[in-house]
């Protein structure tokens, strides 16, 4: 069934300050629970890795067997914590804080209906995301699926604002994108040995989010047609990875959650690491941060 096209609640040039004040009070009544860590640049080959080191897991932990207790078709979304609630999107998105935050004012955009995690991504989708990426920018990201790092079955993106860290304007693999080649506005990033596509996008004084929607659907399948993604029956694609910033977007099919114990999402392929203890730093530093992204990619 074709969904019809969402109307868009959020209002220009507020989300922002709604961000910041529900982010103010979800602390304040101990519904936002973020993960403390430190973090270090690690570069291989032309990229400046960030790595950030968990130095307690253990709120993250707790809620994950209280979660296990309740059952595996236990939904933190439906219904959602109204303390993390920050504004309406549009009429099947809302926007929410991430209760276990690693990165400040990292933002969910989740349906307002139960949607799987693994089906495709719509134009209602893409619209919600756009409707909060020109307000506040970041990068966006989608895990499809657990092989590709999702933790919820219910249908989420992801935003996280820049600077991730003081030092990095945007991602860490920015820089690496800027000398891609494109042809048909398909491109690859020299130093990714497994399979992914990029493609820009054309954001740049376009403020029309439908349009950017539209636009960024059309990318979406032109990219996984290209990387070969196949698509069941039931109309759920083959696990990958989603980014998209305001300049590009990027695809990079899954074959396994984790290599030596370092978990991978989205988040990996933009070149941003979290390791859960000293010993994954190591192994982190002896394999290379590109090596594991080999390995659980395609």
């Amino acid at each position: 069934m074709i969904k019809k096209e969402s109307k868009i609640i959020l209002q220009p040039n507020t989300l922002w300050e709604k961000v910041k004040k529900q982010t103010e009070h979800a602390l304040s009544c101990g519904a936002l629970k973020s993960i403390p860590t430190e973090y270090k640049l690690i570069k291989n080959k032309d990229i400046d890795f960030l790595v950030r080191i968990v130095t307690n897991l253990g709120r993250k932990d707790k809620a994950k067997k209280e979660q296990k207790k309740l059952g595996k078709d236990f939904n933190p979304f439906l219904p959602y914590e109204e303390d993390l609630f920050v504004a309406d999107i549009s009429d099947s998105h809302v926007c929410l804080l991430n209760k276990f935050n690693v990165v400040d004012y990292h933002l969910l955009v989740i349906t307002r209906e139960f949607e799987e995690q693994e089906t495709l991504l719509t134009l209602n989708d893409f619209a919600g995301l756009w409707a909060c990426l020109l307000q506040v920018d970041g990068l966006g990201f989608y895990n499809s699926g657990k092989i590709a790092g999702a933790s919820q079955r219910h249908k989420h993106l992801q935003i996280v604002p820049f600077p991730l860290i003081p030092e990095l304007s945007k991602t860490p693999i920015d820089p690496i994108i800027k000398t891609v080649s494109y042809q048909d506005n398909m491109g690859q990033l020299s130093c990714f040995n497994f399979s992914h596509g990029i493609a820009r996008i054309s954001s740049k004084d376009n403020n029309n989010i439908l349009e950017l929607a539209h636009e960024s659907l059309e990318i979406y399948s032109c990219l996984l047609k290209t990387l070969k993604i196949i698509i069941n029956q039931e109309g759920k694609p083959e696990p990958y990875n989603l980014l998209v910033t305001k300049e590009w977007m990027m695809i990079i099919p899954r074959s396994q959650p984790k290599y030596e114990s370092i978990s991978i999402n989205s988040l990996g392929f933009a070149g941003a690491l979290l390791v859960k203890n000293k010993e994954q730093m190591k192994t982190l530093n002896s394999l290379k941060p590109l090596t594991i992204l080999e390995k659980v990619a395609k």
